[in-house]
């Protein structure tokens, strides 16, 4: 009887894929990198073809079952042909969802397997959020009902939550919708591979819930013309220097006969569910080839053949700051750190030259001192519960840049306006607070403190009045002068001091202002 299990090497393959490419979002990485989401969206595709044919399988053997015992086994085939169609219908909708964005980026000759913009950011947005046309609601509603339908057919409470952790769709922490979080400013080629990984998890689903109704026929069957060996690592990509842990199982399993396993030739001592443990010594592709003989209740004994592989990684992480491409000494620097095949809270990482803490799905990185280096190191938990450092990576510590000085008031209609430089009424500079700085290039959002500086106007002789504020705000002496100003005239601040969150005071540009 065939089981589909949570821990089947396709799903892991699936969810190692998956990591990799979340990590590689979080990467400022050029275009061309992106060819490398068609690799991933082809490995998920034969993936779900995989499954797919699978879950045909299974049919088969409900309809075998409902050839022999039509009483016994119709309702079960039923439910089965209707759980087909329905995976069916949202696979087919998911497949159009890709097309259209296909076409909205390449246009209507758009080709799903020959995308030529790959890197369009507003193509799965436009299609999936659009505000009246959007499909993503609508996509997250066919999941729900879809996911809802199979758990009131599922019997089994394992199989019912794999299912609705496979076909989640909760709103991601932040206030941001399921769909939002998936296709908001996300580029064409990793849209796409999303869609191919929610079809992954729909396969995955439905074959739960056939395995489901197959086995609910009558469970205590044992057919040993169908008796299938299964062979379900932990995990098929392992770090080099751990260890690859297996289990085999039988579909039907007999959970009073302990199976024989060999695997390479080699009997193996096996754990009383049928786990074993192989090496991995170096990096590399390794097969995994055996079979199961197990003595049935008249004497006979029967063999099982099972084929699969385990793929031993060199350590590696990934580390990327997620705003900028250098750290800032002295302020917090947001990084994200994560390590391919291991869950978030297994993975470990300090900093020298400064202070490296968790600050929920992120890192803050808080370097001490501009012009070093800062070494970043990544360690992981394996199954074993040996931490093992898997990759280091070395960041460039500079000083914050220089913010920009600015004026900031209120319009006529209560509207905040801000002033570099240039033309500003006379009563906006009296009523202002005074002078404020900040770095705000759309990369950094550092606000600064004004600690002093100077105002420079012109009599009408043509000679300098210097006047110095009152801390950051204009003095009573230089709102006077501002006061004697006539339309057209012009003025400087200079001598401007501002010091940033980093501890460090510096003089930064001169405003030229006119009053009009």
């Amino acid at each position: 009887m065939a089981v589909n299990s949570p821990n089947s090497p396709r799903q892991k393959m699936i969810n190692l894929m998956y990591l990799v490419f979340i990590a590689m979002l979080a990467l400022n990485v050029p275009v061309e990198v992106l060819d490398g989401f068609g690799v991933v969206d082809e490995r998920l595709g034969h993936s779900s073809l995989t499954m797919e044919e699978r879950n045909r399988q299974i049919m088969e053997e409900l309809a075998a079952y409902r050839d022999t015992n039509p009483e016994k086994a119709d309702a079960w085939y039923d439910k089965g042909t209707q759980v087909r169609r329905m995976s069916d219908s949202l696979t087919q909708y998911i497949n159009n969802l890709k097309q259209q964005m296909v076409q909205e980026a390449d246009g209507k000759r758009g080709n799903i397997h020959h995308i030529r913009h790959k890197d369009d950011l507003e193509a799965a947005a436009l299609v999936m959020l659009s505000p009246l046309q959007g499909e993503g609601k609508k996509l997250r509603s066919a999941i729900d009902t879809y996911r809802e339908q199979l758990m009131a057919w599922v019997e089994d409470s394992s199989r019912n939550s794999l299912i609705a952790r496979y076909l989640s769709t909760e709103a991601v922490s932040g206030g941001r919708s399921w769909e939002a979080s998936l296709f908001e400013q996300m580029p064409l080629a990793a849209a796409v591979t999303l869609l191919t990984k929610i079809e992954n998890d729909i396969r995955l689903s439905e074959g739960e819930a056939l395995s489901s109704l197959l086995q609910s026929i009558d469970a205590s069957d044992y057919r040993l013309n169908r008796l299938n060996a299964w062979l379900i690592p932990q995990s098929e990509t392992v770090l080099q220097g751990s260890s690859y842990h297996a289990r085999v199982v039988l579909a039907a399993e007999d959970t009073t006969r302990r199976p024989h396993i060999v695997v390479q030739g080699q009997p193996l001592e096996v754990g009383n569910d049928g786990s074993f443990t192989l090496p991995a010594p170096h990096s590399g592709t390794f097969p995994v080839e055996g079979h199961v003989e197990l003595t049935g209740s008249d004497g006979t004994v029967t063999r099982h053949d099972f084929r699969s592989s385990y793929t031993v990684i060199d350590p590696m992480a990934t580390v990327a700051p997620t705003l900028m491409n250098v750290l800032y000494a002295g302020i917090d620097n947001e990084v994200s750190i994560s390590v391919p095949g291991v869950a978030p809270q297994e993975v470990g990482a300090v900093m020298t030259h400064g202070t490296l803490s968790r600050r929920g799905n992120l890192w803050v990185a808080r370097p001490t001192k501009a012009g070093t280096e800062a070494v970043i190191t990544v360690s992981a938990r394996t199954a074993d519960g040996e931490a093992r450092r898997v990759a280091t990576h070395t960041f460039r510590v500079r000083t914050l840049p220089d913010p920009t000085p600015y004026i900031e008031y209120r319009d006529a209609g209560g509207n905040p306006v801000i002033r570099k430089g240039g033309s500003i009424p006379k009563a906006a500079l009296l009523q202002s607070d005074g002078l404020k700085a900040a770095i705000d290039d759309g990369i950094l959002h550092v606000p600064f403190q004004v600690k002093s500086f100077r105002t420079v106007l012109f009599d009408a002789m043509g000679n300098a009045i210097p006047e110095v504020s009152d801390g950051n705000r204009f003095s009573e002496r230089q709102r006077e002068q501002i006061r004697r100003l006539t339309r057209g005239s012009y003025f400087y601040i200079s001598g401007i001091r501002a010091a940033g969150p980093d501890g460090t005071e510096r003089e930064i540009a001169v405003m030229e202002l006119r009053v009009n």
